[in-house]
C-alpha cells in the first residue's frame, strides 16, 4: 500500500504537475468546451497530459476536475470525478518506477458563485457541493484534495469544511492574489493562512494570477507567517492571445530559475498554473532538487483574523470592544427582542471607528433563539466591518453554528477547567480553528490566589494539546472580580496576568469593567486597572472602547511604552484636540479618525456607545445599513430635491466609498453592502420622481462569454453600475459572440463589458469583440475577470481594461457622462 503524503511532506521536495488548460488546448479544446467532458470524450488526450508530467518527474498530478461539481457538472459529475481520478491512476501506473512516489490529488475549483450575503451561494449549499466531489473522488482511488484557485477565504473554508468532513484524505488549499497580495474579497496572506491553519489543512500556497516574479513578495509572507508547508504554483508570467490562443511570457528557463529563487525562501511545494509545461516542471525540478531542502517551521504567533484583516496578540495590547453584548444594556436588550439587526451593526461600527481591535458578539437572551441571532449578527456584521470577532456565548449550539459560518479565525469566549466545558467546547476549536480565552476555574470554583489560577491555567493548556489546539491559541482570563466585595481581588488578577507572561509564557484576557460593580464613577477605577494590567503584562483587554477614558488610558500606555511608533496613534487621537479632563472627555476641538467624542455613563460603567439616531443617507450608505440608508432618504425628501438628493447625497458617497475600495481601505463585502444601502436610497428617490429616464445615465450590456460559467464579477460590475445610474442588461454566463451582438444591435447599445475567469475562454472574448467591431462598431468594449490583463486587453482589440468594478465604473462615466 502506498504511502501517505503526509509522511513525506515538510520533510522533502515535492513538485506538483503544471498547466492543465492550456495543454489541452493545444490538444484542440475549443473555447467554451468544458475541460472535465475530456474525461470521457478524449481520455487519451488527459492521460497524456498526466503522463508528460510524471515523466519530468512530479510528485502530485492534479486530476482533470477543476470544474467538476454539481452547479458546472449537474447529470455527469460522478462519471467525470470517476473518470479524471482514473486517468490519473492509469498514467501514474504506467509509470513503475515512479508508482510510489507520485500522489493523485482530486483537483477542486471555485463555483464560479459568490457566496451569501454577498451572492445568492448559501454557506451550507457550498459546502455540500465541494463535499460530493471530495466524497466521489476519495471513492474513486484519490490520494489527496487540492483546493486551488480559491479568490474568496470564505469559499475556500467552505471547500475545505466538504472535504474534511466528507473524506480522510490531506487537503491542500492554494489561493489566488492579485498584484497587491490581496484576495478578490480582501483577504491577505496572514489572515487566509491564519483561518486555513485553524481548519486543520495540511499545506498551504498560492497558484495562477501572477508570474513567478510577482508572487516573491507574496511567498515571503507565507513563508514568514505559515506553520504548515507552503505551496507555490505560479502562471508561466502574464497572457496574451496569439491567432486566437492564450499563449504567456515566460519559458522554462526563466520560469525555473525563479522557482529555485523562490525554494529558497522556505517553499516546500513546487510546481506551477496556466501556460506552464511539462518542460517548466522538468527544469524547476531540476534546479530545486539540487538545493538544500527547508523544512518549515511552526510559528509561535496568536494570530486572529477575519475575512481581510488579521490581529495579532501579544505584539501590544489588543482592545476587545464589549458593547455587543446584552448585559447591563436595555437598549441592547431591546434590539435583540425587536429583531433590530442594524442598531446591533451600528454598535460594531462606532466600536470600529473608536478602535477596537476585535469585536465581542454575545447575542444571547433567555427569550430568543440565540443560533439563528448569532448566525445572522456574524453573517452582518462582517458584510460592514473587517474587524475580527470574538464569538461570546455558553450556548454549545450557538458557539458551534457562529463558527461554522464565521469566514476567518475567531476568538472564542470561553472555555474554563471544568471537564463537561472542555469536552463541549475544545472539539468545536479542534475543527475549526480559534483563539480560545481560557478561565482558570474549575469544580472547585475561582481560586482565591493567582498560584491557584495558573494551576487551573496550566491544567486547560494540558487538555487543549489533546485536542491537538497549540498553547499559542490559548489565552487565559485573569478573571478580575470586583473590589467593592473584596479589596484584594484587584492585586490577585494582577498578580495572575504577571504569572501568565512570565510563567506560563502565554497571552492573557481580562473584562476590565468587572473590577469597578457597585463603585462610583467606575470609568476611573475601570482606566486605571487597566494600565496596570498592561504594565503587568496583559494582551488583550475586553472594554468599552467609545468610553475616552478608557481609550485616553489605553493610548497613552502605548505612547508611554514605545509601542506606539513616533506617538503617531496619540496625535492622531488627540491632536485636535485642546483639553481633556480627568476624566478623559475631550473639552474641545475634536478627535480625529480612530478616536471618539466620549458621550454618558451607563448602568454598566462603559460609557456611550448607542446607534446613532439621526443619520444622513450618505452616512448610512458608507456604513452599509440598508435599511438605515432607506429612512434617511424618505425623511431627506421631505426637504430635498431628489435629484439634488442623488448629486448631493447618494453619489458622493459611493464614490467615497469607491476611493476606499480602490485605495484598498475598504474591501469587496463592504463595497456590496454600501452598493445595497445605495439601491435602497435610490429606490426611494426614484418612487418619489414622475419620471426616471433623467436618472438614467446609459444602458450597457454586461455577460460573461461563451464558455465561462463564472459570474462573481459580472455580478459586482453589474451592481455599481446600477448604483450610478446605469440601466444595466445582463445577459449572463456562457453567452454566445452571436447573443451579445444581437442584443446590443437591438437595444442600441453603445457599452458591453465582458468577463472572462478562465483561459481557455479568453479566445471566445476575442470573438465577441471582432463579432461586435464588424456588426456594432460603435459600440465600446471594456473587459476585465481573473485571466485578463490591460495588456491582454489590447491585443484581443478591447477598448479598455476594468481591473475591478470601480474601474468599470470609471470607464463608463468617460464613455457616458464626459461625452
Amino acid at each position: 500500500m502506498k504511502n501517505d503524503i503526509r509522511k513525506k511532506l515538510g520533510k522533502e521536495w515535492l513538485f506538483c504537475d503544471g498547466g492543465f488548460g492550456t495543454l489541452l488546448q493545444e490538444s484542440g479544446l475549443k473555447g467554451g468546451e468544458m475541460p472535465e467532458s475530456w474525461n470521457i470524450k478524449r481520455p487519451g488526450d488527459v492521460a497524456a497530459i498526466h503522463s508528460a508530467y510524471i515523466e519530468a518527474g512530479s510528485n502530485i498530478i492534479c486530476t482533470n476536475t477543476f470544474g467538476a461539481n454539481a452547479l458546472k457538472h449537474p447529470d455527469d459529475l460522478k462519471d467525470v470525478v470517476e473518470a479524471g481520478v482514473a486517468l490519473a491512476m492509469g498514467a501514474r501506473d504506467e509509470h513503475d518506477n515512479r508508482s510510489d512516489s507520485v500522489y493523485v490529488a482530486l483537483d477542486i475549483g471555485p463555483t464560479g458563485r459568490l457566496l451569501a450575503p454577498m451572492g445568492d451561494l448559501p454557506f451550507g449549499k457550498a459546502v455540500d457541493i465541494f463535499g460530493e466531489v471530495a466524497r466521489i473522488g476519495e471513492e474513486a482511488g484519490a490520494d489527496l484534495i487540492f483546493i486551488e484557485t480559491m479568490s474568496d477565504s470564505y469559499e475556500a473554508k467552505a471547500a475545505v469544511l466538504g472535504a474534511k468532513e466528507n473524506t480522510s484524505l490531506p487537503v491542500f488549499v492554494t489561493v489566488t492574489f492579485d498584484s497587491k497580495g490581496k484576495l478578490l474579497t480582501g483577504g491577505t496572506v496572514e489572515s487566509v493562512t491564519a483561518m486555513l491553519e485553524g481548519l486543520g489543512v495540511d499545506a498551504i500556497g498560492v497558484n495562477c494570477g501572477l508570474g513567478p516574479d510577482q508572487m516573491i513578495p507574496i511567498v515571503r509572507k507565507f513563508a514568514a507567517c505559515a506553520s504548515v508547508p507552503v505551496i507555490v504554483d505560479p502562471n508561466a508570467g502574464l497572457p496574451r492571445t496569439e491567432n486566437m490562443t492564450t499563449v504567456y511570457d515566460i519559458d522554462a528557463d526563466g520560469f525555473s530559475d525563479t522557482m529555485a529563487e523562490i525554494a529558497r525562501m522556505g517553499v516546500q511545494v513546487l510546481g506551477g498554473c496556466c501556460g506552464t509545461t511539462p518542460e517548466h516542471i522538468r527544469k524547476t525540478i531540476d534546479k530545486v532538487s539540487k538545493l538544500p531542502f527547508i523544512p518549515n517551521t511552526a510559528k509561535q504567533v496568536t494570530v486572529v483574523s477575519s475575512f481581510s484583516r488579521a490581529v495579532e496578540i501579544g505584539t501590544r495590547p489588543v482592545i476587545i470592544g464589549e458593547r455587543i453584548n446584552p448585559t447591563g444594556k436595555k437598549k441592547f436588550k431591546e434590539a435583540l427582542r425587536n429583531n433590530d439587526i442594524e442598531y446591533i451593526l451600528n454598535e460594531g461600527l462606532n466600536q470600529e471607528a473608536a478602535g477596537a481591535d476585535i469585536l465581542d458578539v454575545n447575542v444571547g437572551l433567555p427569550e430568543i433563539d440565540e443560533t439563528a441571532m448569532m448566525e445572522t449578527v456574524i453573517g452582518q456584521l462582517q458584510s460592514i466591518t473587517a474587524l475580527p470577532l470574538q464569538i461570546d456565548t455558553s450556548d454549545i449550539n450557538a458557539l458551534e453554528r457562529g463558527m461554522r459560518l464565521y469566514n476567518g479565525k475567531p476568538m472564542i469566549n470561553s472555555v474554563n477547567g471544568k471537564k463537561e466545558s472542555i469536552e463541549a467546547v475544545m472539539p468545536l476549536v479542534a475543527k475549526y480553528g480559534g483563539v480560545l480565552i481560557a478561565l482558570p476555574l474549575d469544580e472547585d470554583g475561582i481560586p482565591d490566589t493567582a498560584a491557584g489560577r495558573i494551576a487551573v491555567a496550566k491544567k486547560i493548556y494540558e487538555a487543549a494539546e489533546q485536542y491537538g489546539i497549540p498553547h499559542k491559541d490559548i489565552v487565559i482570563d485573569g478573571l478580575a472580580m470586583t473590589i467593592s466585595a473584596d479589596s484584594h481581588f484587584a492585586v490577585t488578577t494582577l498578580d495572575t496576568i504577571r504569572s501568565i507572561r512570565d510563567e506560563l509564557h502565554g497571552h492573557s484576557v481580562l473584562g476590565v469593567s468587572n473590577i469597578s460593580f457597585g463603585l462610583p464613577q467606575r470609568q476611573l477605577i475601570n482606566s486605571y486597572f487597566l494600565t496596570m494590567a498592561m504594565q503587568n503584562g496583559l494582551s488583550a483587554a475586553i472594554i468599552n472602547p467609545v468610553n475616552e477614558t478608557m481609550m485616553a488610558a489605553y493610548r497613552s500606555f502605548l505612547a508611554l511604552m514605545d509601542m506606539d511608533p513616533n506617538c503617531g496613534g496619540f496625535i492622531k487621537a488627540y491632536g485636535l484636540t485642546t483639553e481633556v479632563n480627568i476624566a478623559g472627555t475631550v473639552n474641545k476641538g475634536a478627535v480625529q479618525s480612530g478616536g471618539s467624542m466620549g458621550g454618558r455613563s451607563d448602568a454598566d460603567g462603559g460609557g456611550a456607545g448607542g446607534s446613532s439616531v439621526h443619520m444622513t443617507p450618505g452616512e448610512a450608505i458608507e456604513r452599509g445599513l440598508t435599511e438605515a440608508a432607506r429612512e434617511a432618504t424618505v425623511a431627506e425628501l421631505g426637504s430635498s430635491e431628489p435629484m439634488e438628493l442623488i448629486n448631493k447625497e447618494l453619489i458622493p458617497a459611493l464614490d467615497r466609498v469607491g476611493r476606499g475600495f480602490e485605495a484598498g481601505t475598504i474591501y469587496l463585502p463592504q463595497l456590496l453592502m454600501s452598493a445595497e444601502a445605495a439601491k435602497a436610497c435610490f429606490a426611494v428617490v426614484k418612487d418619489s420622481m414622475k419620471s426616471t429616464e433623467s436618472a438614467v445615465k446609459g444602458r450597457i450590456i454586461v455577460a460573461t462569454v461563451k464558455g465561462d460559467i463564472h459570474d462573481i464579477g459580472k455580478n459586482i460590475v453589474k451592481v455599481m453600475l446600477e448604483n450610478y445610474g446605469y440601466d444595466v442588461i445582463d445577459l449572463g454566463k456562457d453567452v454566445a459572440p452571436e447573443t451579445i451582438v444581437d442584443a446590443a444591435i437591438d437595444g442600441d447599445v453603445h457599452l458591453i463589458g465582458l468577463s472572462a475567469l478562465m483561459t481557455t475562454t479568453v479566445a471566445s472574448m476575442e470573438q465577441t469583440i471582432k463579432l461586435l467591431r464588424q456588426k456594432k462598431p460603435d459600440a465600446k468594449v471594456v473587459v476585465g475577470g481573473a485571466v485578463m490583463t490591460a495588456e491582454c486587453a489590447e491585443q484581443i482589440g478591447a477598448d479598455a481594461y476594468a481591473k475591478d468594478a470601480m474601474a468599470t465604473v470609471r470607464y463608463a462615466d468617460s464613455i457616458f457622462v464626459t461625452n
